[in-house]
């Protein structure tokens, strides 16, 4: 029996009831205070605890909540990752960042992260796709949330599958292990080293684009113009979005790239403004 405990109390209730394992959700997880008092509550036990990612992909965060559980002696700890907010992906109830839980396990040798693709998808379709990708990304588990009248279920009744539905989903997932330590052909150390070499190139890149926009910058303070100029950026996103779509790049990877050039170069030109008025900084 696992239950998800949200305060001390309900820790405390689960370790008099003798549950098995408890788990700390996602709402939880983003407020340090709750997830200590939970973890003094555990102090002395030996119950696995299992913690869902924050709501937003904040990864220290995840991290942290972990790791106040490691702090107090519990040791049979493993993460959840249910995906992340994002009120611009449709496709998901909640966005699965599939670069997260990988960089956890990257960061946190040995630890185990099991994925919930019940609250990534939010429906009955999609469940069994993202439960083999999880399994393709090496992630250790399934947390699949079924119900034997999924229509009249108390809670997340979308997302609910019938156990005969969920044999179906277990049957057709491929749980084999990608090899970490199967040596990667000469085809793919090429590929790899091209990877690379064009990494090296979009870096430069970067860098001479952010060398124009100090420029840019520089002009605007001794012009006075704001650094903000709404109808330039309305264009640029207009424009760089269709160019990438042209070369076979979404439409959401090109507002997400350009979002992210964009606050960057917004901050630059904020901090030579600082430099120039003393006021300011």
């Amino acid at each position: 029996i696992t239950v998800e405990v949200g305060n001390a109390a309900h820790a405390e209730i689960a370790l008099r009831n003798n549950v098995d394992v408890v788990w700390v959700g996602a709402r939880t997880t983003v407020n340090p205070f709750a997830v200590q008092e939970i973890a003094d509550a555990l102090k002395g036990s030996d119950i696995p605890v299992m913690v869902k990612n924050p709501m937003n992909p904040d990864l220290d965060l995840w991290i942290g909540a972990l790791e106040r559980f490691h702090a107090v002696g519990l040791t049979k700890i493993a993460a959840i990752h249910r995906g992340f907010s994002d009120a611009y992906d449709k496709r998901f109830r909640n966005k699965p960042n599939w670069s997260m839980p990988m960089h956890l396990k990257r960061v946190w040798t040995g630890m185990e992260v099991i994925n919930d693709p019940s609250h990534i998808v939010g429906k009955r379709d999609g469940i069994l796709e993202v439960s083999q990708k999880a399994m393709n990304f090496g992630l250790d588990g399934l947390m699949i949330e079924t119900h034997h009248d999924p229509d009249n279920a108390w809670s997340d009744a979308k997302q609910q599958v019938t156990p005969a539905r969920l044999k179906e989903i277990l049957d057709a997932i491929d749980f084999k292990k990608p090899l970490e330590s199967e040596q990667p052909s000469e085809r793919l150390n090429d590929l790899r080293r091209a990877v690379d070499h064009l990494d090296d190139q979009l870096l430069d890149i970067l860098q001479e684009r952010f060398a124009v926009i100090e420029q840019i910058g520089a002009h605007k303070r001794e012009h006075h113009l704001s650094v903000f100029q709404s109808d330039r950026w309305k264009d640029v996103m207009e424009s760089r979005t269709q160019k990438g779509i042209a070369k076979n790049l979404s439409q959401k990877f090109m507002k997400e790239l350009l979002y992210c050039i964009h606050e960057e170069s917004v901050k630059r030109q904020e901090k030579q403004l600082r430099e120039a008025d003393p006021v300011k900084k």
